[in-house]
C-alpha cells in the first residue's frame, strides 16, 4: 500500500513540476495578485493535487488499524512535504528548453558597444499626442557626453513607431533598423569629453496596453462623460514602447524637458514641475515639464485627461513638500478622501527610508485609467479609492484593509526603483521586495509591530516558489513574482538575523543614503547588507533569491540534548535562528550538518521564530 502511495505521489509530482504547466500561459501570464505574482494555472493545479492526496490519506487510513495510522500518517505527511511544497535539491530555476532568447532580446537586454560609449545627460521628449487616431509624433533631442569615440549610436524604438529623421548639428544622418533597434550613423567626429546632441524625429501609432500595466503600451479609454482618458505604461517592456531612447536601465539622464501637446479640452500631466502651459493657434495646449533629477526610462509618463487639481504641503524631513493630486472631475471628492493617506504615507517612509528623493521634483498623485504605476514623482493612481488591493485585504490578515496598496506600495518606489534603479531588471527584487516590505512597515509606523508582522507574514501563502527571484541578465528577463511577497518576507527575516531594530531601521536610511540616485547591480545591495549587518549574507541570498526551496529547519530532542540541522537548502547555508526552547529565547547556529547542544529542560518544546521564512520539521514525528 505504502509503494503504491509513494509512486501514485511520485507520477504526481512530475505532473506538477512540469515546465509546461510553468509557462503555458507565458511569463506575463494571468498574475495571482493582479501585478506580479504568479501563474493562476499553477495555482489550480496545486489544489487539485492537494485535493487528491488528501482522498489518498483519507482512503488508507479507512483501512488501517488504530495502532498503525499514527505511524502511516506520519510517513505520508513526510512524503507530502518532500514530495509537493520542497522542491528537488537541484531545483533551482532554468529556463525551459523552448525559451530561446533572440539578438532582439539581447540588443534591448544587455550594454551593447553600441549604447557603452556615449554617456546619456539630457532628453528633450516633444511630442503631439491625439486621441482622436491614438498616434503620437515629435521629436526627442538626445544629448550625451562621449566616454569612447565610436560612429554608431544604438536608439530603440519599438514597432510600429518609425523614426522618419535623426539630425546632428544641422546634418541629416543615415541609420537602418534591424526589429526595435535604430543603427545611428554619426557623421562628425565624437571626440572623448565632449557633449553632442541628436534630434530624433518619430510617429506613428504605438502599441496599445491590452492589459495595463501589465502589458506595455498606451492606454486610449474615455472618462464617463466620453472625454479621452490616456496615459503610458511600460515597465518590463520598455519605454521605447512610445518614444526613442537609450532603453536600458543602466544609465539614466540627469534631467529631462517632457513637452506635451494635446487637444486645448485637456491636461497632460508628466514628471517633475509644470514649467508652462502654452496656447497654440490650432486650439491645442503643450505642457512643458521639467524633470531636474535622473530619471529611469521606464518612470517617464504622459497622463492626458480632463483633470482636476488639488494641492497641499507636506513638512517634510527637507522641508516643505509641494504634493499635487490630479483627478477625474467626476472623482474629486472621493480623492479629497483617499488622498489623506499621502502625507501619512511619506511621513512613515521617511521615518524608515530617509528623505523623500525628490523635493526638487515634487510628489504627485495622478488618477489613471489602470490600477496604478511608479512613474518618478508623477505617482499613477487607479486603486478606485478604496483600501487593500482593489478593496481586497492581499495579506488575509485584516491589516491589508486598513491603508490603500497603490497609494503606499507605488510611492514606496520613490525611494527602492527611482532613487535607487536596478541596472538589469533580473535585480528588479531591489525595487519590488523593499516595495512589498515598505507595507509592513507603513503599518508598523501606524499600528504597532506587531500589525507589521502579521501582515508580511500573512502574505506568504501568495509565494509560489516556482522560478528563482533573479532573472536572467542581458536579456531583459525578469525574476519571478515571489520578488514581491518572497522578497519582503526575505528582508523580514533578515530583519529578525540582526535582532536589532534601530540597527536595521540605520540599515534602510543608508542604503537611500549612500545609493542616493543610483542606478546598481543587485550585488551591490547584498555585499552592503552584509558589510552593514556585519554577517555574512552571501548564503543567505543563494537561498532566498536564487534557489526556489523554503529551507528547512529540521531537529529533533531526546533528553536535555537538542539536535539540528538546515536542510532542504543551499550547499553551505547557516543562516542563525531565533527558537523558544520551553518558553525561553535561544539564538542557535545551525549547520548542513547536525549540530548537538545541551538545553536546560529535558524533552523541551522547540518554538521557531514566526519572523523566519522557514519550514520546520521534528525529525521525531513528534
Amino acid at each position: 500500500m505504502i509503494d503504491r502511495a509513494v509512486s501514485l505521489l511520485v507520477n504526481l509530482r512530475k505532473l506538477f513540476e512540469s515546465p509546461k504547466s510553468e509557462w503555458e500561459n507565458g511569463r506575463m501570464g494571468e498574475r495571482v495578485n493582479g501585478r506580479k505574482g504568479e501563474w493562476e494555472n499553477r495555482r489550480m493545479i496545486k489544489v487539485k493535487l492537494s485535493f487528491y492526496f488528501c482522498l489518498l490519506t483519507f482512503n488508507f487510513c479507512l483501512d488501517l488499524k488504530p495502532v498503525a495510522m499514527n505511524r502511516i500518517q506520519f510517513i505520508l505527511l513526510v512524503l507530502s512535504i518532500n514530495l509537493f511544497t520542497l522542491p528537488n535539491s537541484h531545483a533551482q530555476f532554468k529556463p525551459p528548453d523552448y525559451k530561446k532568447f533572440t539578438r532582439q532580446d539581447t540588443l534591448r537586454g544587455s550594454i551593447t558597444p553600441e549604447r557603452a560609449w556615449w554617456d546619456l545627460t539630457y532628453y528633450h521628449l516633444d511630442i503631439v499626442v491625439n486621441p482622436s487616431d491614438s498616434t503620437i509624433n515629435g521629436t526627442n533631442t538626445i544629448t550625451y557626453r562621449v566616454m569612447t569615440p565610436a560612429t554608431v549610436m544604438q536608439i530603440d524604438l519599438q514597432e510600429p513607431l518609425i523614426i522618419s529623421k535623426a539630425v546632428q548639428n544641422n546634418r541629416n544622418l543615415n541609420f537602418n533598423r534591424e526589429g526595435n533597434v535604430y543603427w545611428i550613423e554619426l557623421a562628425d567626429n565624437q571626440e572623448a569629453g565632449k557633449i553632442y546632441s541628436v534630434v530624433i524625429t518619430y510617429g506613428g501609432r504605438p502599441k496599445v496596453s491590452t492589459r495595463p500595466p501589465w502589458s506595455g503600451g498606451i492606454v486610449w479609454a474615455k472618462d464617463n462623460s466620453g472625454l479621452p482618458f490616456v496615459a503610458s505604461a511600460c515597465q518590463g517592456d520598455g519605454a521605447s514602447l512610445w518614444w526613442p531612447c537609450k532603453d536600458h536601465m543602466y544609465d539614466e539622464p540627469d534631467s529631462m524637458l517632457i513637452s506635451v501637446n494635446v487637444p486645448g479640452n485637456l491636461m497632460d500631466i508628466s514628471n517633475g514641475r509644470l514649467r508652462s502651459v502654452v496656447k497654440q493657434k490650432n486650439r491645442t495646449r503643450t505642457y512643458n515639464w521639467f524633470v531636474s533629477n535622473p530619471i529611469n526610462n521606464y518612470g517617464v509618463n504622459i497622463n492626458i485627461a480632463d483633470y482636476t487639481h488639488f494641492s497641499e504641503i507636506y513638512k517634510g524631513e527637507k522641508g516643505p513638500l509641494d504634493c499635487d493630486y490630479y483627478v477625474l472631475k467626476e472623482d474629486l471628492e472621493k480623492a479629497k478622501i483617499q488622498f489623506k493617506q499621502a502625507p501619512m504615507m511619506l511621513a512613515a517612509l521617511e521615518h524608515w527610508f530617509g528623505p523623500y528623493p525628490f523635493y526638487e521634483d515634487g510628489y504627485k498623485l495622478v488618477e489613471a485609467p489602470y490600477l496604478g504605476m511608479e512613474h518618478q514623482s508623477s505617482v499613477t493612481y487607479g486603486n478606485g479609492f478604496k483600501n487593500g488591493y482593489r478593496g481586497t485585504d492581499l495579506s488575509n490578515t485584516g491589516w491589508g484593509e486598513k491603508f490603500d496598496f497603490i497609494i503606499i506600495h507605488e510611492s514606496a518606489h520613490e525611494w527602492f526603483a527611482n532613487s535607487i534603479t536596478d541596472e538589469d531588471i533580473a535585480d528588479m527584487w531591489v525595487h519590488e521586495s523593499f516595495g512589498n516590505y515598505a507595507e509592513s512597515l507603513y503599518l508598523e509606523y501606524y499600528f504597532g509591530k506587531e500589525a507589521g508582522a502579521e501582515y508580511v507574514l500573512g502574505t506568504r501563502a501568495n509565494i509560489f516558489n516556482v522560478r528563482s527571484i533573479i532573472g536572467i541578465y542581458n536579456v531583459n528577463f525578469e525574476g519571478s513574482g515571489d520578488m514581491y511577497y518572497k522578497g519582503g518576507n526575505m528582508l523580514h527575516t533578515l530583519r529578525q538575523i540582526i535582532n536589532d531594530d534601530e540597527k536595521w531601521r540605520g540599515i534602510l536610511r543608508g542604503l537611500n543614503k549612500d545609493f542616493y540616485h543610483k542606478v546598481v547591480k543587485g550585488a551591490q545591495i547584498e555585499e552592503y547588507l552584509s558589510e552593514k549587518t556585519g554577517v555574512n549574507l552571501k548564503h543567505f541570498f543563494d537561498q532566498y533569491l536564487r534557489d526556489i526551496r523554503v529551507p528547512v529547519f529540521e531537529y529533533f530532542v531526546k533528553g536535555d540534548k537538542l539536535t539540528f540541522r538546515w536542510n532542504n537548502c543551499v550547499p553551505g547555508f547557516d543562516m542563525p535562528l531565533k527558537i523558544q526552547v520551553s518558553g525561553k529565547e535561544l539564538f542557535i547556529n545551525p549547520k548542513t550538518g547536525f549540530t548537538t547542544i545541551k538545553v536546560d529542560s529535558e524533552n523541551a518544546v522547540i518554538k521557531v521564530d514566526p519572523g523566519y521564512y522557514v519550514a520546520t520539521l521534528n525529525s521525531t514525528g513528534k
